[in-house]
Protein backbone atom coordinates (compact mmCIF):
# COMPACT_ATOMS: atom_id res chain seq x y z
CA UNK A 1 0.00 0.00 0.00
CA UNK A 2 1.45 3.23 -1.07
CA UNK A 3 1.76 5.97 2.22
CA UNK A 4 1.73 9.65 2.23
CA UNK A 5 2.62 12.05 4.72
CA UNK A 6 0.98 12.87 7.89
CA UNK A 7 -1.99 15.36 7.93
CA UNK A 8 -3.70 13.11 5.38
CA UNK A 9 -7.44 14.02 4.07
CA UNK A 10 -10.58 12.12 3.92
CA UNK A 11 -10.22 11.73 -0.24
CA UNK A 12 -6.48 10.71 0.50
CA UNK A 13 -7.19 7.92 2.72
CA UNK A 14 -10.34 6.71 0.45
CA UNK A 15 -7.68 7.02 -2.07
CA UNK A 16 -4.87 4.73 -0.33
CA UNK A 17 -6.77 2.14 1.84
CA UNK A 18 -9.61 1.57 -1.11
CA UNK A 19 -12.36 2.49 1.60
CA UNK A 20 -15.21 5.09 0.25
CA UNK A 21 -15.65 8.47 2.35
CA UNK A 22 -19.28 7.44 2.93
CA UNK A 23 -17.36 4.37 4.73
CA UNK A 24 -14.51 6.40 6.78
CA UNK A 25 -17.57 8.39 7.80
CA UNK A 26 -19.81 6.03 9.04
CA UNK A 27 -16.21 3.77 10.83
CA UNK A 28 -16.15 7.46 12.58
CA UNK A 29 -19.68 6.65 13.69
CA UNK A 30 -19.76 3.82 14.85
CA UNK A 31 -16.42 3.86 16.63
CA UNK A 32 -14.23 2.15 14.55
CA UNK A 33 -12.14 4.59 13.25
CA UNK A 34 -11.56 7.46 16.59
CA UNK A 35 -12.50 10.85 15.85
CA UNK A 36 -10.11 12.33 13.81
CA UNK A 37 -8.26 16.03 14.22
CA UNK A 38 -10.09 18.95 12.11
CA UNK A 39 -8.55 21.46 10.18
CA UNK A 40 -9.91 25.31 11.36
CA UNK A 41 -12.14 24.80 8.92
CA UNK A 42 -13.42 22.00 9.75
CA UNK A 43 -11.70 19.24 7.23
CA UNK A 44 -11.01 15.85 8.59
CA UNK A 45 -7.42 15.55 9.05
CA UNK A 46 -6.00 11.00 9.44
CA UNK A 47 -2.40 10.18 10.01
CA UNK A 48 -0.38 6.80 9.04
CA UNK A 49 -2.18 4.70 11.95
CA UNK A 50 -5.25 5.33 10.39
CA UNK A 51 -4.32 3.29 6.85
CA UNK A 52 -2.78 0.23 8.63
CA UNK A 53 -6.29 0.21 11.11
CA UNK A 54 -8.23 0.35 7.89
CA UNK A 55 -5.98 -2.77 6.48
CA UNK A 56 -7.10 -4.51 9.79
CA UNK A 57 -10.42 -3.96 9.46
CA UNK A 58 -10.27 -5.49 5.64
CA UNK A 59 -8.71 -8.41 6.53
CA UNK A 60 -10.96 -8.96 9.86
CA UNK A 61 -13.60 -8.64 7.13
CA UNK A 62 -12.24 -10.66 4.68
CA UNK A 63 -12.49 -13.40 7.28
CA UNK A 64 -15.86 -13.07 7.87
CA UNK A 65 -16.30 -11.27 11.02
CA UNK A 66 -19.78 -8.32 11.57
CA UNK A 67 -18.66 -4.87 12.28
CA UNK A 68 -19.72 -5.52 16.31
CA UNK A 69 -17.05 -7.96 16.45
CA UNK A 70 -14.50 -5.79 14.03
CA UNK A 71 -15.13 -3.44 16.63
CA UNK A 72 -14.63 -5.87 19.94
CA UNK A 73 -11.13 -6.24 18.19
CA UNK A 74 -10.37 -2.93 17.50
CA UNK A 75 -10.54 -2.58 20.92
CA UNK A 76 -7.75 -4.99 21.18
CA UNK A 77 -5.66 -3.73 18.52
CA UNK A 78 -5.49 -0.19 20.58
CA UNK A 79 -3.19 -1.94 22.63
CA UNK A 80 -0.94 -2.17 20.16
CA UNK A 81 0.34 -5.88 20.78
CA UNK A 82 -0.19 -8.72 18.16
CA UNK A 83 -0.80 -11.55 20.76
CA UNK A 84 -4.22 -10.50 22.28
CA UNK A 85 -5.62 -9.77 18.90
CA UNK A 86 -4.29 -12.95 17.33
CA UNK A 87 -6.29 -15.01 20.41
CA UNK A 88 -9.56 -13.14 19.94
CA UNK A 89 -9.38 -13.53 16.35
CA UNK A 90 -8.11 -17.49 16.42
CA UNK A 91 -11.44 -17.57 18.48
CA UNK A 92 -13.61 -15.63 16.03
CA UNK A 93 -11.78 -18.16 12.80
CA UNK A 94 -12.84 -21.59 14.59
CA UNK A 95 -16.40 -20.78 14.81
CA UNK A 96 -16.19 -19.35 11.37
CA UNK A 97 -15.25 -22.51 10.31
CA UNK A 98 -17.34 -24.56 12.64
CA UNK A 99 -20.66 -22.14 11.26
CA UNK A 100 -19.03 -23.14 7.39
CA UNK A 101 -19.20 -26.60 8.34
CA UNK A 102 -22.62 -26.98 9.26
CA UNK A 103 -23.74 -24.71 5.98
CA UNK A 104 -21.91 -27.23 3.76
CA UNK A 105 -24.14 -29.64 5.37
CA UNK A 106 -26.91 -28.26 5.47
CA UNK A 107 -26.44 -27.23 1.51
CA UNK A 108 -25.43 -30.98 0.56
CA UNK A 109 -28.49 -32.17 1.83
CA UNK A 110 -30.36 -29.26 0.28
CA UNK A 111 -28.67 -30.56 -2.88
CA UNK A 112 -30.01 -33.82 -2.67
CA UNK A 113 -33.30 -32.83 -2.17
CA UNK A 114 -33.57 -30.04 -4.75
CA UNK A 115 -32.34 -33.38 -7.28
CA UNK A 116 -35.29 -35.54 -5.58
CA UNK A 117 -37.44 -32.14 -5.95
CA UNK A 118 -36.45 -32.35 -9.85
CA UNK A 119 -37.12 -36.13 -10.46
CA UNK A 120 -40.97 -35.67 -9.17
CA UNK A 121 -41.45 -32.73 -11.17
CA UNK A 122 -40.15 -34.65 -14.75
CA UNK A 123 -42.23 -37.85 -13.61
CA UNK A 124 -45.51 -36.40 -13.79
CA UNK A 125 -47.01 -34.07 -15.81
CA UNK A 126 -50.85 -33.69 -15.41
CA UNK A 127 -52.86 -32.17 -17.85
CA UNK A 128 -55.10 -30.41 -15.77
CA UNK A 129 -54.84 -28.59 -12.65
CA UNK A 130 -52.01 -29.29 -10.15
CA UNK A 131 -52.28 -32.62 -7.97
CA UNK A 132 -50.88 -34.07 -4.99
CA UNK A 133 -48.56 -36.27 -6.90
CA UNK A 134 -47.55 -33.83 -9.62
CA UNK A 135 -44.63 -31.61 -7.19
CA UNK A 136 -46.07 -28.16 -8.05
CA UNK A 137 -47.71 -28.24 -4.64
CA UNK A 138 -46.40 -30.12 -1.93
CA UNK A 139 -43.58 -33.33 -2.11
CA UNK A 140 -45.16 -36.51 -3.15
CA UNK A 141 -46.80 -38.98 -1.10
CA UNK A 142 -44.75 -41.97 0.13
CA UNK A 143 -46.27 -44.59 -2.43
CA UNK A 144 -45.82 -42.07 -5.45
CA UNK A 145 -41.78 -40.89 -4.19
CA UNK A 146 -39.10 -42.61 -5.34
CA UNK A 147 -37.49 -45.20 -3.25
CA UNK A 148 -35.29 -43.56 -0.18
CA UNK A 149 -32.49 -45.56 0.22
CA UNK A 150 -30.35 -47.33 -1.89
CA UNK A 151 -29.63 -44.46 -4.61
CA UNK A 152 -26.07 -43.05 -4.50
CA UNK A 153 -26.58 -39.24 -4.37
CA UNK A 154 -23.07 -37.75 -5.65
CA UNK A 155 -21.07 -35.23 -3.80
CA UNK A 156 -18.69 -34.45 -6.46
CA UNK A 157 -18.79 -32.48 -9.21
CA UNK A 158 -15.58 -33.70 -10.41
CA UNK A 159 -16.08 -36.72 -13.33
CA UNK A 160 -15.41 -40.61 -11.59
CA UNK A 161 -12.91 -42.01 -13.47
CA UNK A 162 -12.57 -46.17 -13.35
CA UNK A 163 -9.57 -46.11 -10.81
CA UNK A 164 -11.20 -43.10 -8.62
CA UNK A 165 -13.39 -44.23 -5.97
CA UNK A 166 -17.49 -42.92 -6.20
CA UNK A 167 -17.71 -39.75 -4.03
CA UNK A 168 -21.42 -40.51 -2.90
CA UNK A 169 -23.69 -41.29 -0.38
CA UNK A 170 -26.86 -43.70 -0.07
CA UNK A 171 -28.65 -41.88 2.34
CA UNK A 172 -32.04 -40.29 1.73
CA UNK A 173 -32.22 -36.43 2.26
CA UNK A 174 -33.71 -36.89 5.82
CA UNK A 175 -31.40 -39.55 6.48
CA UNK A 176 -28.51 -37.62 5.81
CA UNK A 177 -29.10 -34.46 7.86
CA UNK A 178 -30.02 -36.87 11.30
CA UNK A 179 -26.56 -39.06 10.54
CA UNK A 180 -24.90 -35.66 10.27
CA UNK A 181 -26.27 -34.42 13.81
CA UNK A 182 -25.61 -37.62 15.29
CA UNK A 183 -21.72 -36.74 14.18
CA UNK A 184 -21.60 -33.63 15.55
CA UNK A 185 -22.73 -34.44 18.66
CA UNK A 186 -20.66 -37.30 19.03
CA UNK A 187 -17.75 -34.71 17.93
CA UNK A 188 -18.60 -32.81 20.81
CA UNK A 189 -16.19 -34.98 23.17
CA UNK A 190 -13.11 -34.37 20.73
CA UNK A 191 -9.89 -33.12 23.01
CA UNK A 192 -8.12 -32.06 19.41
CA UNK A 193 -7.79 -32.77 16.31
CA UNK A 194 -4.54 -33.65 14.14
CA UNK A 195 -3.45 -33.79 10.35
CA UNK A 196 -2.52 -37.25 8.67
CA UNK A 197 -2.09 -38.32 5.67
CA UNK A 198 -5.51 -38.12 3.73
CA UNK A 199 -7.45 -36.36 6.32
CA UNK A 200 -7.83 -35.91 10.22
CA UNK A 201 -6.92 -37.79 13.36
CA UNK A 202 -9.52 -37.07 16.11
CA UNK A 203 -8.19 -37.60 19.91
CA UNK A 204 -11.82 -37.96 22.48
CA UNK A 205 -11.64 -37.34 25.92
CA UNK A 206 -12.16 -40.16 27.93
CA UNK A 207 -16.21 -39.95 28.42
CA UNK A 208 -16.52 -40.73 24.52
CA UNK A 209 -19.07 -43.42 24.11
CA UNK A 210 -17.63 -46.10 22.44
CA UNK A 211 -20.78 -48.25 21.07
CA UNK A 212 -21.83 -45.10 19.61
CA UNK A 213 -18.68 -44.46 18.12
CA UNK A 214 -18.11 -47.67 16.34
CA UNK A 215 -22.49 -47.49 15.65
CA UNK A 216 -21.29 -44.62 13.62
CA UNK A 217 -18.20 -46.02 11.94
CA UNK A 218 -19.93 -48.55 10.68
CA UNK A 219 -23.07 -46.72 9.38
CA UNK A 220 -20.72 -44.58 7.67
CA UNK A 221 -18.82 -46.77 5.70
CA UNK A 222 -21.85 -48.73 4.41
CA UNK A 223 -22.97 -45.38 3.07
CA UNK A 224 -19.83 -43.70 1.83
CA UNK A 225 -17.39 -45.79 1.24
CA UNK A 226 -14.82 -43.25 -0.41
CA UNK A 227 -14.31 -43.09 3.30
CA UNK A 228 -11.71 -44.66 5.54
CA UNK A 229 -12.02 -44.87 9.37
CA UNK A 230 -9.62 -46.35 11.64
CA UNK A 231 -10.61 -46.20 15.74
CA UNK A 232 -7.00 -46.20 17.84
CA UNK A 233 -6.73 -46.97 21.10
CA UNK A 234 -3.33 -46.31 22.93
CA UNK A 235 -1.56 -43.92 25.73
CA UNK A 236 -2.87 -40.97 23.81
CA UNK A 237 -6.61 -42.29 24.19
CA UNK A 238 -9.00 -43.18 22.48
CA UNK A 239 -8.73 -41.60 18.41
CA UNK A 240 -10.65 -41.58 15.33
CA UNK A 241 -9.04 -41.06 12.26
CA UNK A 242 -10.85 -40.54 8.62
CA UNK A 243 -9.10 -40.45 5.30
CA UNK A 244 -10.96 -39.58 2.07
CA UNK A 245 -9.34 -38.69 -1.44
CA UNK A 246 -8.48 -35.52 -2.19
CA UNK A 247 -11.78 -34.63 -4.24
CA UNK A 248 -13.78 -35.54 -0.96
CA UNK A 249 -11.69 -33.42 1.67
CA UNK A 250 -13.90 -30.29 1.92
CA UNK A 251 -16.89 -33.11 2.65
CA UNK A 252 -14.56 -35.00 5.07
CA UNK A 253 -13.82 -31.60 6.91
CA UNK A 254 -17.46 -30.61 7.19
CA UNK A 255 -18.25 -33.86 8.81
CA UNK A 256 -15.39 -34.36 10.97
CA UNK A 257 -14.02 -31.01 11.47
CA UNK A 258 -10.40 -29.91 10.38
CA UNK A 259 -6.85 -30.11 12.06
CA UNK A 260 -5.99 -27.30 13.78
Amino acid sequence: MARVSIGLKIKQVADASGVTTATLRYYEQIGLLPEPLRTPAGYRLYDERTLDRLAFIARAKQLGCSLDEITDLATAWDGGQCAPIQEQLRELVAGKIEAAQHQIAELTTFTDELRQASAVLERRRPDGACDADCGCVSAPNTAAAPAPTGRAVVLSSKPVTAAAPVIACTLSAGSMKGRIDEWHALLDHVAQRERIDDGVRSVFVASVPMGELMRLVAAEQDCCQFFRFAITVDARGVALEVRAPADARSILESMFGAAS
